[in-house]
């Protein structure tokens, strides 16, 4: 796919690639094609005059947009495995994962350094590598360069036999998921799941050439500019992405459901095909967007270690009257069977090749308890390790959160807090939509509640459910702090009350 995305740049390089919207709405051409070829070949001469050859490591650490995508086709020609690193981790998580990656060079524009706090440490003159930790490849500046960031990557190396795309099979990128500091884990995929992945996101879409594509995922900028499509990167202030797909009309938008809230409430419009994923999606917020002028509107059920897997449109979802959360039916290649304790394992061609230090599993263990239905439909009941024990009993979330996405309601979670004794108490957090009165969502949450039987939630909290990570999913220890907080000031309440009496 990236030899493919490679070959459409250099077909017409003066037409646009990469599209951004002024705050009035104006479309604004970002990057043309022959701009991206030439980035890439730029970072390809220059990686290759440092010396990096095929099979090294390269940390990358550059905001999405046309130099991230040209290192990344960079890197692919020189057969080069890029490891993505997140400088908003905090610097233990990023130093535990370069020290796990163990990267040959850092690439990393200005911003990352100095969210990273990498400007101080590593900007040395000679042999730039984090403190305390053995040498792990000096460190090279992307794009504008401020003061105190690493040198920048000289990018005036010669470009004459650069080697052709490779065609072998081999590691092409490494992300880091799960893990904790003092262990980190790195999902490794090869150039043949990464490419399956993308190709499966071109089916369900199908892009076509000339008419703009939203979001900025590379899993979407890839296929789609690989089969014709300019690409528009979302705005991030609700009201200027509004304007910007009013202005731009695209023809398929991904945004991840905090997003596509945070767009509603700024009355957006939408065209076309409208996907999202990265965090829960529940029928009710699906069905909004095509409210709002989506033909069709989909759920992704996707992991960092098989995207996508499986796919729901709003008309099914909310047709679906089961327990548990509808993810829809395994995209093709990919195979989905519970383990012995409820577990979902995925296997398919788009899944990740191992885990960093750990040897090669077909099967992706993706900590969701589910079931398969009648039908071939995966349906989730939570998250293994979300269970909530009360009264000696096992309560999964997943099974009972949809039931609480009540019209007026924008998010909701159910989570436990600890009682003395050793149980504990289930708490439901839910968000109302901006301007809802919450007698309206008591009212709507009653008849839900009373269906929940023995899961029936101690509290109700009305409160915004904290989020966390890039892709802005429920924090779920976060929100039990938040939970107990809220009870422990009840009880306090009442107390006062009782003492007064």
């Amino acid at each position: 796919m990236l030899d493919r995305l490679d070959r459409t740049l250099r077909t017409d390089p003066h037409r646009p690639a990469v599209l951004t919207t002024t705050r009035t709405g104006a479309v604004r051409v970002r990057a043309t094609r022959g701009d991206l070829t030439d980035l890439a070949d730029a970072y390809a001469a220059a990686l290759r005059a440092r010396g990096l050859t095929a099979g090294d490591t390269l940390g990358v650490a550059v905001r999405p947009g046309p130099r991230a995508l040209a290192v990344l086709l960079a890197a692919g020609r020189l057969g080069l495995r890029a490891a993505v690193l997140d400088p908003g981790a905090g610097p233990d998580v990023l130093r535990a994962r370069l020290a796990l990656a163990r990267p040959s060079l850092v690439l990393a524009d200005a911003t990352a350094q100095a969210v990273a706090g990498w400007a101080r440490p590593l900007a040395r003159r000679a042999r730039l590598a984090l403190p305390d930790l053995a040498e792990l490849g000096p460190v090279a500046t992307l794009g504008p360069r401020l003061p105190g960031c690493a040198a920048p990557l000289d990018t005036g190396a010669s470009r004459t036999g650069l080697p052709a795309w490779p065609d072998d099979e081999a590691d092409a990128a490494i992300v880091f998921t799960s893990g904790t500091t003092a262990r980190p884990r790195a999902v490794v995929h090869t150039r043949s799941s990464l490419a399956a992945g993308m190709r499966t996101v071109a089916d369900l879409v199908g892009p076509r050439a000339g008419r703009p594509v939203l979001g900025g995922t590379f899993f979407v900028l890839v296929p789609s500019l690989a089969l014709g499509a300019p690409v528009a990167l979302p705005a991030r202030a609700p009201r200027v992405l509004a304007r910007q797909l009013a202005r731009l009309r695209p023809q398929a938008t991904y945004l991840t459901p905090p997003q596509l809230r945070a767009t509603l409430g700024a009355e957006a419009r939408f065209t076309g095909g409208v996907w999202t994923g990265s965090a829960p999606a529940g029928a009710d917020l699906l069905t909004r967007v095509k409210r709002a002028g989506a033909a069709e509107a989909w759920s992704v059920y996707a992991l960092t270690e098989l995207f996508p897997a499986a796919a729901v449109e709003q008309a099914e979802k909310a047709a679906f009257t089961g327990a548990g959360d509808l993810v829809g039916t395994p995209l093709p290649g990919v195979d989905a069977a519970p383990d012995t304790t409820g577990e979902l394992l995925l296997r398919g061609p788009a899944a990740r090749h191992r885990y960093l230090g750990e040897a090669p599993d077909p099967w992706v263990r993706t900590g969701d308890r589910a079931h398969v239905d009648a039908a071939g439909r995966i349906v989730l009941a939570g998250r293994c390790k979300d269970m909530v024990l009360r009264d000696a009993e096992n309560i999964y979330p997943g099974l009972y959160e949809p039931a609480l996405h009540v019209p007026g309601v924008e998010l909701a979670v159910l989570v436990g807090v600890p009682d003395p004794d050793g149980d504990e108490r289930l708490v439901a957090l839910v968000q109302p939509r901006p301007h809802t009165p919450p007698h309206t969502i008591r009212a709507a949450l009653a008849t839900p509640v009373a269906r929940m039987g023995t899961a029936r939630p101690d509290a109700i909290l009305l409160t915004t459910v904290p989020l966390a990570g890039r892709s802005r999913k429920p924090d779920r220890e976060a929100a039990a702090r938040k939970a107990a907080t809220a009870l422990a000031a009840r009880k306090r309440g009442r107390g006062r009350t009782g003492e007064r009496r």
